[in-house]
């Protein structure tokens, strides 16, 4: 029980303070900065929840933890509906900031502000000139090499111990610098879950934002496996 409150709770600050950046922050530190942000907060909760949950905070992350054998099914099921309870939690309370504050409040990370449905809360959807195989490519790819990292990174015989939660911040923070020009970068189905609830036009995307991360993990997982140091190399 402790792991699944572990894993809400982080997503929940995830989606809270990484997408925050976007939607409070977006004019003044643009997509770099906003991709440092995002790398940060999963530093910070990697050294705060690691050792409880493994900081998964993400249904693809656990999606390869589950097909590298290192979960069990019903242990797959409990974080993801925890990762998307959190996710929904702290795109509520995000929503609820941004509907405190006053109207000529200059808020960032809004796609086609003042159009009908907007995409509110830096939601998942396709930015002007991406296609939806350009978006599925980009998503399939950039969570594939994050992915690569945490397994990398988290390896039992080669790993690399309390430096993991710094390679695996880094990945996440260069992944959204590359891929927010395309679609505000998911590599995460609950990051995407969450300002949905808040952003109707966001839900036609939505479905790339998850069978790309999905796609993208269990590459990551497969490749893992067949290069990661036996017993006899460790």
């Amino acid at each position: 029980m402790k792991k699944f409150l572990a894993e809400g709770v982080g997503t929940m600050f995830l989606v809270l303070l990484a997408c925050g950046s976007a939607v409070l922050a977006g004019p003044s530190i643009g997509g770099y900065g906003i991709g440092v942000c995002f790398g940060l907060v999963l530093i910070c909760l990697c050294y705060c929840i690691g050792n409880i949950s493994g900081c998964h905070v993400n249904p693809a992350v656990s999606f390869a933890m589950l097909l590298s054998g290192k979960m069990k099914g019903g242990e797959f099921v409990g974080y993801v509906l925890s990762q998307l309870v959190g996710a929904a939690a702290g795109a509520l309370l995000l929503y609820i900031i941004v509907c405190t504050g006053c109207v000529d409040y200059h808020f960032g990370g809004i796609t086609n502000a003042g159009q009908p449905n907007e995409a509110i809360l830096a939601a998942n959807v396709l930015q002007p000139g991406a296609s939806v195989g350009m978006a599925l490519i980009t998503e399939c790819l950039l969570t594939f090499f994050f992915v690569m990292i945490i397994l990398g990174a988290t390896d039992p015989q080669k790993g690399f111990g309390k430096f993991a939660g710094l390679a695996i911040g880094i990945g996440l923070g260069l992944v959204n610098i590359v891929g927010i020009p395309v679609d505000n970068c998911s590599v995460n189905p609950a990051r995407s879950f969450g300002p949905a609830l808040f952003s109707p036009s966001a839900w036609c995307d939505f479905w790339i934002m998850v069978v790309g991360p999905l796609a993208g993990a269990a590459l990551a997982a497969l490749v893992w496996k067949l290069c990661k140091p036996t017993a006899e190399e460790a």
